[in-house]
């Protein structure tokens, strides 16, 4: 008889391609590529980690978002944002800043190098039909407002969810866990995803060693997405160099998406009255 296997394997995994956006700032796409189009409920995720000011000195000047939720992650430099309904501010290495864009939001976001580094993500979120035109909502969280989870070889960093009894520091429209790791040298990590949920490891630093689906073991290193076969007991092992990766969980939406550059919406029609929103000025008025 076979043994009835319980824990997930490393079923595929995504490289990340290089891109541009805003105003020609050079970065790496996770998710939201012609290859990994979304992981419900999550859109698109992008990595800056620059040490070449020419590569995002332009950053994102003024632009419009509806229908869905930016995560902002910040490891090292400073993000300047400010926003058509009167926020402003500054994001330091550590600090995380969720974005409800709702019905929607005209905001910058100016990156600047600190000690010659600038290096972050940005996460985007899918809100479900009935709150995609809620009022827009910042939350700016510094560093020290982040709860940790310390582990005998590492600690992990509680963005958004309940882990381990612990309520990470986002309030959030979707029932999702976002957890920020860094492992030391050969070093377990472990967790158990709900079991109809999605879920993605981005390693970002480092590298991870996994067992695959053909029972072999493979090491995958930055940046990479890893996607496992079922959510089940889930262990990866960071590499000789340790490990940094962000583990993101979520219950899927499961509605149609219908996208239009800074607009997810679910249908066309509502792309369009989102353009037209926009174009007559009606935005977070």
């Amino acid at each position: 008889m076979n043994k009835i296997r319980e824990h997930s394997l490393l079923a595929q995994n995504y490289p990340g391609i290089p891109a541009t956006d805003g105003a020609g700032v050079k970065l790496t796409r996770l998710l939201g590529t012609p290859e990994l189009d979304q992981i419900d409920p999550f859109l698109m995720l992008d990595r800056i980690d620059s040490d070449d000011p020419d590569s995002y000195i332009a950053g994102f000047p003024d632009h419009p978002h509806r229908g869905f939720e930016t995560v902002t992650f910040i490891h090292d430099g400073l993000m300047r944002h400010s926003d058509s309904v009167g926020n402003e501010g500054v994001l330091s290495a550590g600090d995380v800043q969720w974005m409800t864009a709702g019905k929607g939001i005209i905001h910058s976001e100016i990156p600047e190098m600190v000690n010659g580094k600038l290096s972050g993500f940005q996460l985007w979120v899918n809100l479900p039909s009935t709150k995609k035109m809620v009022e827009p909502r910042y939350q700016d969280i510094v560093s020290s407002g982040i709860p940790e989870n310390t582990l005998e070889n590492g600690v992990e960093r509680i963005i958004a969810g309940n882990h381990c009894g612990i309520l990470g520091a986002a309030k959030t429209h979707t029932q999702v866990k976002i957890l920020d790791i860094n492992m030391e040298k050969d070093s377990m990590w472990q967790i158990q995803p709900e079991q109809e949920n999605n879920f993605f490891i981005c390693v970002y630093t480092g590298s991870l060693i996994a067992e695959k689906v053909d029972n072999k073991t493979v090491e995958i290193f930055s940046p990479n997405i890893m996607l496992f076969d079922k959510p089940s007991n889930l262990s990866v092992k960071s590499g000789k160099d340790g490990a940094s990766f962000l583990f993101c969980e979520g219950t899927p939406i499961k509605e149609p998406v219908a996208r239009m550059g800074p607009f997810v919406m679910n249908t066309q029609e509502e792309l369009l009255k989102a353009v037209e929103d926009y174009n007559s000025g009606s935005f977070a008025v």
